[in-house]
């Protein structure tokens, strides 16, 4: 019998959430469950003068950042045996996760596992996730060059 039958991998294609992405799929495997990758496109009005584009092309470079993703997670998964049904949904990535939290007996995720002043001014996604989830979450960190 599978411990976990439906994990939730959250991405957003960085090197960061593919470490946790490889770690969540390799726990698939070996539990048998399907994979659920996630990308949440965070189109807040504010990033579109940050980057110096207008709200169409900004719509646009994040669409191709989510679709390279999912590619990433589905090819991976192929390689391993995985099922992996890919989402891309529009929103705040943390409360979207949290949202979707109820249908899935584990997330994995990434994290920076920034603290001090770069936490407090980035925030963390995975903070507010590990805390309002309602499964459990598995946090992998960035593994250091080291």
């Amino acid at each position: 019998m599978a411990i976990y039958h439906k994990i939730l991998i959250p991405t957003d294609g960085s090197e960061y959430t593919k470490a946790a992405t490889l770690h969540g799929l390799q726990l698939a495997k070996m539990t048998g469950a399907e994979v659920t990758a996630l990308f949440v496109i965070d189109d807040a009005p504010y990033l579109n003068v940050a980057w110096g584009l207008s709200f169409p092309d900004l719509s646009r470079v994040l669409e191709d950042e989510a679709k390279k993703a999912m590619v990433f997670v589905k090819t991976e998964g192929e390689r391993l045996g995985v099922k992996v049904i890919t989402s891309i949904k529009r929103g705040p990535p943390a409360s979207t996760i949290i949202d979707d939290s109820a249908n899935f007996d584990l997330i994995v995720m990434g994290t920076l596992g920034r603290s001090g002043v770069s936490h407090l001014l980035l925030g963390s996604v995975a903070e507010k996730v590990v805390r309002f989830a309602k499964c459990p979450v598995l946090v992998v960190r960035h593994p250091h060059p080291n």
